[in-house]
Formats: structure tokens, sequence, C-alpha cells
């Protein structure tokens, strides 16, 4: 079944009932407004990006009357065997705030609250109500919460969510989501909307718009995804690979995809994500030529880098099957000046990238020439996914990344796996933070 809506619905949606910042009465009021700053990594800030993109919503807030409380998860701070929280500097949102200091000449207070036995944070405490007060008062310029995902309710699947998000609400007067990549369904995307006037702030809005250009887009359109397992992408690929005009893959889903078409036994695939394979290269079969093909590959006999004499390059063309390989950890850069590869992506008119080619950080060839073929294509829409994605494409290309945030030619989403999901769906709407927002609007 076709689930893919149409641009103008998804457009009117929008429009007529997602609320939207610009239609909130904000003079006087605490706004609490969920960001997705999650940049840190082991305490520091590499890439200030998804910080700058929400600024023209706070601000708006602040011109507008509007007092600010910001929340945002970091990191993945909870165990995923003891179920633990892990309260360390390594997932402190104490660097964004600094940042914010050092850029805007601002400062926002982090409250403290008492760690439990178990870790993690019970909930909010009484001791917040002076800095509210504060913050009502205009004595201090904002307060910003600890990790959303340091209190046991914001990722929690029973009352303890409720509760969490009851407590949120009560800080303030109105809620703004501007957080497009924080697409699940925690108590701080979801369970706040239930008890306070809730609208979308201009990130928000700005990356379900530019969303049209990947479920329209102008023709011929090329989509290349690569991620490390096949499980969190597939249900996209399926639907990428019925939209699009040519796929492209790479990473641990272009190693199983290979082995699964021709047979080759490679190492570190697992047997999940070869069952996944199997199934999609049958899917294939449905739509003749559209998968499009890398021929070289990068072979190492180590994951511990890229070492002199044990990595080598192998055109697939001339394996046979049932050859053994050790890791594949990229996509050789003679792939992109292959004749066929090199005119699909200069005849596109839209290219949407969810995709690092390479093992990170040792092998980088394949990103860096993907990425460079893109840019000499200077016609068409770039659409690049968020994440992992972004911070490559910073590391390796950093005069590309700075030239693409500027260029409307160049769109780069803050959360490629927001951007996958609503491609699966065939519609933002359908993200349940944008459909509590929704509901918000309709009740």
């Amino acid at each position: 079944m076709d689930v893919w809506i149409d641009v103008l619905e998804n457009k009117k949606i929008m429009n007529n009932l997602l609320p939207l910042l610009q239609n909130a009465d904000l003079k006087g009021k605490v706004v609490l407004v969920r960001v997705d700053h999650n940049v840190v990594k082991k305490g520091l800030i590499h890439d200030p990006y998804r910080i700058d993109a929400t600024l023209g919503t706070l601000y708006y807030i602040v011109s507008h009357g509007g007092k600010l409380i910001l929340m945002t998860h970091v990191g993945r701070p909870k165990d995923k065997k003891s179920g633990r929280i892990n309260i360390s500097d390594d997932t402190s949102v104490k660097p964004i705030v600094g940042y914010f200091e050092n850029k805007l000449h601002v400062k926002f207070h982090i409250p403290d609250f008492h760690e439990e036995e178990e870790g993690g944070y019970a909930g909010l405490e009484t001791s917040i109500n002076h800095l509210i007060r504060d913050l009502r008062e205009d004595r201090i310029d904002g307060i910003y919460l600890p990790n959303t995902r340091w209190f046991e309710g914001e990722e929690a699947k029973d009352e303890r969510a409720d509760r969490f998000a009851y407590q949120l609400a009560g800080l303030a007067d109105v809620f703004v989501n501007d957080a497009f990549g924080s697409w699940q369904p925690h108590a701080s995307t979801v369970g706040v909307p239930k008890h306070l006037p809730s609208y979308a702030g201009f990130l928000m809005q700005k990356e379900i718009s530019n969303l049209d250009r990947i479920f329209a887009p102008e023709k011929p359109f090329v989509a290349v995804v690569a991620g490390s397992k096949f499980d969190t992408k597939i249900e996209s690929l399926y639907t990428l690979l019925e939209k699009a005009d040519h796929l492209v893959l790479g990473g641990v889903m272009y190693n199983a995809y290979l082995a699964a078409k021709y047979g080759f036994i490679i190492k570190g695939i697992s047997d999940e994500d070869a069952a996944h394979a199997k199934k999609f290269v049958d899917f294939c079969q449905k739509y003749p030529g559209k998968l499009l093909e890398l021929p070289f590959i990068t072979e190492s006999d180590t994951l511990e880098g890229k070492i002199e004499g044990k990595h080598r390059v192998h055109d697939i063309r001339k394996l046979e099957k049932g050859t053994k390989l050790n890791y594949i950890l990229d996509v050789a850069p003679e792939s992109f000046h292959e004749k066929e590869v090199a005119q699909v992506f200069s005849d596109a008119k839209s290219v949407f990238v969810n995709a690092v080619m390479g093992f990170t950080p040792h092998f980088n060839e394949g990103t860096i020439a993907l990425d460079e073929l893109i840019d000499q294509n200077r016609d068409a829409s770039k659409l690049y996914g968020g994440g992992d994605t972004m911070q490559e494409l910073k590391r390796l290309l950093p005069g590309l990344y700075i030239m693409a945030i500027d260029n409307p030619k160049y769109y780069i989403f803050t959360g490629g796996g927001a951007v996958l999901k609503a491609i699966e769906q065939g519609t933002a709407m359908g993200l349940e933070p944008v459909k509590a927002l929704l509901q918000k609007k309709q009740g």
C-alpha cells in the first residue's frame, strides 16, 4: 500500500492543523522548550549546528516576552542491561550552557537534584521553584534542565512517564517543541503537550517543510543510505527503493547486501542483518536497475585502523561466489569514478544523503569521494540527513560543510533518524511528537 502522502496534503496539515509558534501568546509567559541539543560527546561539543539551528525560535520567544526553560536529551546514559542511569559529565548539558554563555552572553541556570540509589533522578524537586520565581521576575536569563534522560520517567513506559511529563508541564505556561530530531515518544516530547498549550518551533516547521523536497523531489531523485545495521533502516529502504530513481547503499548494510546477492562471505555481518539483506535483495528484483551498485570495496584484515599492508581494494565484478573476505570497511573512491555511477549523480535533480560510507575515523575515502561527486552537480537539491552524516561532512570536507550551511541548494537536517522514520511513514505527521501537537490543536 502506498503511504506516501501528497505534498500538498502535508502542507495543508502543517499550515492548518499544526499549532505554530508564531500564533502563540508568549508575553510574560514561562515557555518550556524541548530542543535537540544532543551534541555533547564525552563532555565536549564538536559541532554546535543543532544548537545554532534553534536560535531563531529562542530569539523569537524572548523578543515576544517569553521566559525560557530549555530541555534536551544528551547521549544514552541508561545501561541497557541493568537499567541503571549513569549521571556523569559525559552526558551533561553544562557544555551547552557554556556555549550559550560564550556565544550570546546569557546565563542559563541548571537546577541540582538528588540522584537515586539505583541511578538517575526520580523527578523534579521543589528546589526548582526559586529558580522559576527568579525567571518570572527577570532576575535570571533562563533555566536549562539537566539531561532529560537522567530522569527515570523520560523513557519509562508506565506511570513514571506520566508523572514526569506532568511535573515538566507544571514549570511553565506554554510548551514549544523544536526538537524534530527527537522523534521517540518520550515524556518530554509527547507527554508535556497533554497539559499545556503547545506549539511547533521554527526549526520543527523548517524540517517538516524541507521533507517535502524528499516526498516530492525533482526528478531524477537519488537516495544514498548507509549504516551499521539493516534493521533500523530497512523499512525506509523499501520506501526509497520504490520512490527514488536510484538507491545507493554503503556501510555494513551494503556488505550484507553483497553477501546476500553474490554469496560472498564477509566478516562482521550478523545473522539478523543477513536475514534482512536476503529479503531486501528479493525485494530489489521488483525494481530492476534501481539499486546502483558501487563496484569497488575496501577490505581490511583488522578493525584497529588503516594499517599498511592490511587493506586492499576489490572489484566485486571479479569476485567469485563463495569468496571469503575480511572486514569490508569502505566503498573505495574508484567506485565514484565509474562512468555509470558518475552519470547517475550528474543527472540527478535531487539527492538525499544519510550516509557515511566507511568505518570511521580511519576509512574516509569513500565518503569524501561521494560528497565531492554530489557537490559537482551544481543544480541538484542536496539534502543531508543529520547525525553522523553531518559530523563527517564537517570533519572531512570543512570547506564544503561551511558552504553548504548557507547554500540554498543544500539542506542539512538536524535529525537523520527522524527523517528516515518520516520517509518510512510517508509523512512527518505520523511521528509521535508531531502527532502530540496535532492532537493538541484538534483538541
